[in-house]
């Protein structure tokens, strides 16, 4: 495969003797920094500390996220017994805002790094995650209400804890980058094969407010596991935003230096697209076998693609730090396997055909996961890791939140799964198109930042 040149040094370059920098997630200036930055260390017992610290945050705040669907069947019977008009859709909802809103304020975590640094936006996040499950488990008859405690809440939480999640790993590794990504991000797998069994249990025997408090217990562990992201210093080529006003926020999260890299823009841009269908599985796939099958073990498909997802992302990782690979290439053959599939799955009508399609779905979404921080520090350095890694997620936001209810909105109408999956099938293939684009960028430097 054609390479890519690796991590971008453009935005990292034009330093000075006076250039502002950032010690511990905050910037700094010159006169005040008495220790000098250095390469990351790439192991050592403090890495992998942040690599266990990561791991446990993606997987408790997409373990949860991912297993929506046990919530979603709950809520659904809830509402058409209520004889609520549009239940599907508005069940659906609830978890859409929980994914959209964790991707939508990835920016504004970003920017918060600059003003409080990676550990403490993560433990602010993490405490937020805490106190919307709590207030989700005394309102679970207002479906309503949950749209803001899990959905609203519970999703700036997650979206404070999981870029910070992301962006230390490129302060201590950067020849296994690719390898540790996948290692932290197999996080979400594993928690996502584990959590659909506990939450039926929970919901069996304690019901809805027994689940979220449940899950309020667990979710502790992320401003815990936030205590331990402490960055080694890296350069930064501006001052600190808290320094810049108002204006200079506004500038950081609207016009911010990694945008005049092309390639990173078109990539970032292609991604919303290549997203809109990827949540519409998770949260639909149960209420598609109940319809379809009998006898079967309906959580089977969710936790094949949980466990497989988990071995993408592994091999995937481990492939991204191979010299001569092309990251994006990867990411482009695993949305077009995705979209494949996808689209194949509302035509099976054999139950172990549509659990092989669950594990090859599982491995290429892994890969697609794991390569998100790579590229995203390939391109603009891990200096801007947070905000790069930041505002590609929040561009996907709405089309992550829109997919779901889209999906159910038009099952309602059809009566049944082949048009929904079908155009959630579609959407990555074509977002994996638009990427081409950024092969045709010249090999050169970005304009001076």
């Amino acid at each position: 495969m054609g390479s890519l040149p690796m991590e971008s040094k453009d935005l990292l370059t034009k330093t000075n003797e006076n250039a502002p920098r950032e010690l511990n997630g905050q910037a700094h200036n010159g006169e005040e920094l008495k220790s000098t930055c250095r390469e990351p260390p790439d192991g050592g017992f403090r890495a992998y500390m942040i690599i266990l610290a990561s791991f446990l945050t993606n997987g408790l705040v997409f373990g949860i996220i991912n297993s929506y669907s046990v919530i979603y069947n709950v809520l659904q019977k809830k509402l058409i017994d209520e004889k609520v008009s549009n239940a599907e859709s508005r069940a659906a909802l609830v978890g859409a805002l929980t994914m959209g809103t964790t991707f939508l304020l990835s920016p504004v975590s970003g920017v918060l790094t600059s003003f409080m640094g990676l550990r403490c936006t993560a433990v602010l996040g993490g405490s937020i995650a805490v106190v919307g499950l709590i207030l989700s488990s005394f309102i679970v008859d207002d479906v309503d209400g949950l749209c803001f405690t899990y959905g609203i809440l519970y999703g700036v939480g997650a979206s404070l804890a999981y870029t910070p999640s992301l962006a230390i790993l490129g302060h201590y590794f950067k020849k296994y980058l690719g390898l540790v990504n996948g290692i932290v991000t197999i996080g979400s797998s594993i928690f996502t094969v584990a959590m659909p069994p506990l939450m039926e249990y929970m919901i069996k025997y304690y019901g809805l407010p027994g689940l979220f408090r449940a899950l309020a217990l667990l979710t502790a562990g992320v401003p815990l596991c936030g205590l331990l992201f402490k960055p080694i210093s890296v350069i930064v080529t501006e001052k600190p935003i808290r320094e810049q006003g108002c204006k200079g926020v506004l500038k950081t999260i609207v016009d911010v230096r990694i945008w005049r890299n092309r390639s990173y823009k078109l990539w970032a841009l292609s991604m919303p697209i290549a997203l809109f269908g990827y949540f519409v599985p998770y949260v639909h796939i149960k209420k598609f076998i109940n319809i379809n099958f009998s006898n079967v073990q309906e959580n089977l498909p969710l936790q094949c693609i949980a466990i497989t997802s988990g071995v993408g992302r592994l091999f995937f990782g481990y492939l991204a730090d191979k010299k001569g690979v092309n990251r994006i290439m990867l990411q482009q053959i695993s949305f077009y396997i995705i979209g494949t599939l996808t689209i194949i799955l509302p035509f099976c009508r054999s139950f172990p055909l549509l659990v092989c399609i669950s594990l090859g779905m599982g491995i290429f979404d892994g890969a697609f996961i794991a390569l998100i921080g790579p590229i995203a520090i390939q391109f603009c350095g891990s200096a801007f890791a947070a905000q790069s890694i930041g505002c590609m997620l929040g561009l996907a936001a709405f089309p992550l939140s829109l997919g779901p209810p889209i999906a159910a909105l038009i099952y309602k109408e059809t009566g049944a799964y082949i048009l929904p999956f079908t155009l959630a099938g579609i959407s990555p293939i074509v977002g994996a198109t638009l990427m081409f684009a950024t092969r045709f960028q010249r090999s050169r430097r970005e304009s001076a930042l």
